[in-house]
């Protein structure tokens, strides 16, 4: 994988973290482009701006939107009927830049200006409290497209690493756990008892020889 092209494809994706294109991420996406593995009308947040700077990249031919991916419209983001929402908190994991704030059986927002309206708290809200609404009437100029990828980027950036310091947390905690619980099934050597036997006898005679008071 040729991963500083996968850097330079992945700069000009809207970095929504919506999986429409197929991928689990934009950098997967990218690095599927980089690898001749995807075609460049996969994105629908990107829009026709964003193909034809990936067809300049890749010294392809521009083509249209594939719709099996999805449409080009409006920027999206998600609104919560704060008067349904349970507290459940399943949207919580699915955001893919912590846009969501809120915690178990507390009524839950969304952080609008963080919101990159991937659609993908949808699915997991049991009482479908969760709405896209449009914040404007035609697809962004390119240069606003970009403007939030960049802040979008960098939220999916930190959720990535906050998620990859608390995996490795669980991990190190497991790992003392399971060693504690193997030191405490160790089967008891016949050293062990005979050192143990020891230990009471000099402490007995310890006792024994001690000058009274």
């Amino acid at each position: 994988m040729n991963a500083s092209l996968a850097t330079r494809i992945d700069a000009l994706l809207p970095q929504t973290q919506c999986t429409r294109c197929g991928y689990p991420t934009c950098r997967a996406y990218a690095e599927a482009l980089a690898d001749g593995e995807a075609d460049i009308d996969q994105c629908p947040p990107g829009g026709t701006e964003g193909i034809a700077e990936l067809a300049a990249l890749l010294g392809r031919a521009v083509k249209p939107l594939d719709p099996v991916h999805g449409i080009e419209g409006p920027p999206l983001v998600a609104v919560i009927d704060e008067s349904l929402c349970i507290g459940c908190t399943k949207c919580l994991p699915a955001c893919p830049v912590d846009a969501i704030v809120g915690a178990a059986k507390r009524m839950h927002t969304v952080i609008a200006a963080e919101c990159t309206g991937c659609e993908l708290c949808l699915a997991p809200c049991p009482v479908d409290c969760i709405a896209l609404v449009a914040i404007a009437e035609q697809p962004l100029a390119r240069e606003s497209v970009m403007q939030r990828a960049e802040r979008a980027r960098a939220r999916f950036d930190a959720r990535s690493a906050r998620l990859d310091r608390e995996t490795a947390e669980r991990n190190a905690r497991r790992n003392t756990e399971s060693g504690a619980r193997r030191r405490a099934r160790a089967p008891i050597t016949r050293d062990a008892v005979l050192e143990a036997i020891a230990r009471g006898k000099a402490r007995r005679e310890s006792l024994k020889n001690r000058p009274p008071r």
